[in-house]
């Protein structure tokens, strides 16, 4: 018998299931570059070459194992652009008994997969991604029948499922979460640890040259392309973060520096997310690392809650709640993407120095993208489908299974408290308090008003005056509400009125000057 054994660009992994039992004397194992993947979104260039020589290097790791790969390039002559067409012209060409894939890692790609075997005739299996802590079918029984969907009660099932960071039977230290002791400032003086980052070798350099020329016009820059494209040096980087990053990065995982972009972050997201890394040895090196006193408990628990908490916690919404989910729009926002996420061209310097790290790296960190570029997108009214497709281009570990709950569950509350307690609006006093932007921006972060005050602080009020009729309810906002309800209605016309005009100044530049589709 012979099995077409489909390898996805996000399942770089050796224990993937759809290779479990490969007879590598039979079994071919195709691979694809396809546009469709590429170019879907206007996908950051360093997102597209991470991917393409991953996949080369994974490829060339089969081979080398004595695999049968047929490797189809983005450039080869009669690649069709699809993974439709190219599983159709596979079956053509080697007749296989069975085609063979791991449940593919998002909505679309699912779809597709389904339609395979009508059209080629050829039976298909389906597997289980084995990769998580969780299956899909794990979440949806967690779920059922419960008014909330929090992380934390899921987060404790995990952590007891699998007995990480647990003690007979209770968990470390004697609490679940020390988020209270993970939101400290960044101390001027300290200087974050230099970062493990990986010159592109010749495969990575073909690939850099190959999107040059087929993506010109997307996104981002690769000059600074660093990240790690075999499982070797994900390995290395995995190393790395334990040693210099994980010891500080509770106290400051929510501290923002200017010039600083990666400060004590993992940087492992985009390794992980393409299967080169397991969320399973992640865990288990930072609970190492805190067992042998490498590292602190507070930092070893907030990292573990972002892999086997969040990160499982965000697939099983998406997968529970497709296709639906991706029309949420509970607060009926509909402005258009400003100019800026795209050029950074901006007097915010939050802004400003978010977006042009997020253009230079493909990467910004969880609270930059949560109340920097999420919250002005909250704030703002932008409409989630726009924002929803920024997110899942510009960042190198963006995959809509992942980035899509964020977007629109934590970062623009579109999905009406789904996810999230309360929308996570704030004003320019958050941005001040945790980082060093406000210091040299063109606005006052303390002027509430006036052409000088920071834009987030009406944006803040103009917000929750127009949201009155949908939050006004929530207790999480029963403080800001209780201040609202001192206002005379004039001072709640004339934040409005501020805060229209310069949204509406953005709409103008926009209008003249164009934005990426």
């Amino acid at each position: 018998m012979t099995n077409l054994r489909i390898v996805l660009g996000d399942q770089l992994s050796d224990n993937l299931s759809a290779l479990t039992g490969i007879d590598e004397r039979s079994d071919v194992v195709l691979m694809m570059e396809v546009e469709e993947e590429s170019a879907w979104v206007r996908h950051h260039k360093q997102k597209i070459v991470l991917a393409l020589s991953a996949m080369r290097h994974f490829a060339d790791t089969l081979r080398r194992r004595g695999v049968n790969v047929d490797y189809i390039k983005l450039d080869a002559k009669l690649n069709t652009g699809g993974f439709t067409g190219e599983v159709q012209r596979a079956v053509a060409r080697h007749r296989p008994d069975r085609i063979i894939v791991t449940e593919p890692s998002e909505w679309r790609v699912q779809k597709m997969a389904e339609g395979w075997a009508s059209l080629t005739g050829t039976q298909v299996e389906v597997r289980a991604d084995t990769r998580f802590f969780a299956s899909r079918a794990r979440f949806a029984a967690w779920a059922k029948g419960r008014r909330g969907w929090r992380l934390e009660h899921f987060y404790r099932e995990m952590r007891r499922e699998h007995g990480i960071l647990m003690e007979d039977g209770q968990p470390a230290g004697g609490q679940w979460n020390y988020d209270a002791a993970n939101r400290k400032r960044l101390p001027a003086r300290t200087i974050p640890p230099a970062r493990l980052r990986f010159p592109p070798d010749a495969t990575t350099r073909e690939v850099m040259a190959l999107v040059e020329r087929r993506f010109p016009d997307h996104f981002g820059a690769l000059e600074a392309f660093g990240w790690p494209v075999t499982r070797a040096d994900a390995l290395r980087a995995l190393e790395d973060f334990i040693a210099h990053g994980l010891p500080e990065f509770g106290d400051y995982q929510d501290a923002m520096k200017a010039g600083a972009p990666f400060l004590f972050h993992s940087l492992l997201a985009p390794a992980l997310n393409l299967g080169l890394l397991s969320p399973a040895e992640i865990c288990r090196a930072a609970e190492t690392a805190w067992k042998s006193n490498a590292a602190p408990l507070n930092a070893v628990e907030g990292f573990v809650r972002q892999v086997l908490g969040w990160r499982e916690y965000v697939r099983g919404v998406y997968w529970t709640l497709m296709p639906e989910y991706a029309e949420r729009n509970a607060l009926a926002a509909t402005r258009k993407l400003p100019e800026f996420y795209w050029t950074g061209d901006t007097d915010m310097r939050c802004l400003r120095e978010t977006i042009l790290g997020t253009a230079r790296y493909a990467y910004a960190h969880h609270i930059q993208r949560l109340m920097v570029t999420g919250n002005f997108a909250l704030l703002a009214g932008l409409a989630p489908s726009e924002v929803e497709r920024w997110y899942l281009a510009v960042y190198a570990d963006a995959y809509e299974w992942v980035e899509m709950p964020n977007t629109l569950g934590m970062a623009i509350f579109a999905d009406g408290g789904q996810m999230a307690s309360k929308p996570y609006a704030a004003s320019g006093a958050y941005i001040d308090r945790m980082a060093d932007y406000c210091r040299g921006c063109a606005y006052d972060v303390k002027q509430k008003t006036g052409p000088r005050a920071c834009p987030f602080n009406f944006l803040y009020w103009a917000f929750l005056i127009r949201q009155k009729d949908r939050l006004s309810g929530n207790p999480r906002l029963a403080m800001p509400y209780r201040t609202l309800g001192l206002w005379p209605k004039e001072r709640e016309a004339a934040i409005v009125a501020e805060a229209d005009a310069f949204l509406d100044r953005l709409d103008q530049k926009a209008q003249s000057s164009g934005v990426p589709a």
